[in-house]
């Protein structure tokens, strides 16, 4: 049994590691961007401020951000078919809590769709791969809160509008399983305790990772729902109700108190009214 002929083959970035640019054209500081080198005798270390005398593997990274038309030209020459990649959160929103995102961080994604579109590459996007805007660390603790759901859904909105007809696969999060063990605290959601000092040494408490998952769910029922024709649009207050229900019957809530059942059918009726 073969590959069907529309297989996508291709390879796989993301900006933490590739992109570059960390400070240039309006962009925010990254988690991503305040942690340290590591190795095996020594893990990265998370600097809530920048050390001159360490060494930041993202701020340049493989400088994408200035190389991307050759690069992009070199996966075109190895037969690239699709090129997951991901947009730095903090890029397009430079604090995450912006009222307007920033038009050189978008105008910088629709240079790069567009080569990839000459190319004959087809982008699949992460819209959040292991960091996001520091300063939601450092004013809400990362996904700790769940204002962190609406700061998320407007980021989604923003992506999803101004790239419209540019890119047509998504996924929310990156491995949103991380974001499950205490070890994802930082890399996965932002979220930094008092005492945690390093990637592999982090205070942990689990009912505070928990609205990563309503908005990663929220993002999936959505899009599901979208293709399955059943509405065009769905507020965030339904999606939320609607995920309590999802996340209540997937076990996510065993170890908290369980929802009130009248969200439930609340989110039902507005979903499907």
């Amino acid at each position: 049994m073969g590959f069907p002929q529309n297989f996508l083959w291709g390879g796989a970035t993301a900006a933490n590691q590739f992109e570059g640019g960390w400070n240039e054209d309006g962009k925010g500081p990254s988690t991503a961007d305040m942690l340290t080198k590591g190795s095996a005798a020594q893990p990265r270390q998370i600097t809530p401020v920048l050390q001159p005398e360490q060494f930041y593997p993202s701020h340049k990274a493989s400088d994408f951000y200035h190389h991307y038309k050759e690069d992009i030209a070199l996966m075109g020459k190895m037969g690239f078919k699709v090129y997951r990649m991901s947009v730095n959160w903090s890029r397009i929103f430079p604090h995450g809590d912006d009222t307007q995102p920033n038009e050189a961080g978008l105008a910088f994604y629709d240079a790069v769709f567009d080569a990839l579109r000459t190319a004959g590459i087809e982008p699949l996007v992460t819209i959040s791969h292991y960091e996001l805007p520091f300063a939601l660390t450092q004013h809400y603790n990362g996904w700790a809160d769940r204002r962190m759901i609406e700061l998320y859904l407007r980021y989604c909105t923003v992506l999803f509008e101004h790239y419209k007809g540019k890119v047509h696969y998504w996924i929310t999060f990156n491995e949103i399983n991380c974001g499950m063990l205490s070890v994802g605290n930082y890399n996965s959601l932002g979220i930094l305790n008092a005492g945690a000092c390093s990637i592999l040494q982090q205070t942990d408490d689990p009912v505070q990772r928990r609205s990563n998952v309503v908005a990663h769910a929220g993002k999936e029922l959505r899009l599901c729902f979208i293709r399955q024709h059943r509405f065009v649009h769905l507020s965030p207050q339904a999606l939320v109700l609607l995920l309590l229900l999802c996340m209540e019957l997937r076990g996510v809530f065993q170890q908290h108190k369980a929802v009130d059942h009248r969200l439930f059918l609340t989110a039902l009726r507005i979903v499907y009214a």
